[in-house]
């Protein structure tokens, strides 16, 4: 790992311009923060940006 990278941050947009998250996008985040616990890698948030806001996954409480 570059850098020693322990904290990550995951971010992707909804081209509908709505952020908020769909069954796939909680799965998914779920499965990623899963995946870098095995390498000591805290998932700190995963955001989802639309038109005009933004959704943290982790103020939702799915990270």
């Amino acid at each position: 790992m570059q850098y020693n990278s322990r904290l990550k941050w995951v971010m992707h947009n909804h081209p509908s311009g709505d952020p908020t998250p769909s069954q796939v996008d909680i799965t998914l985040t779920q499965q990623i923060a899963q995946a870098a616990d095995l390498f000591g890698i805290v998932l700190h948030d995963h955001l989802i940006l639309g038109k005009e806001t933004e959704v943290s996954l982790r103020a939702e409480g799915y990270v």
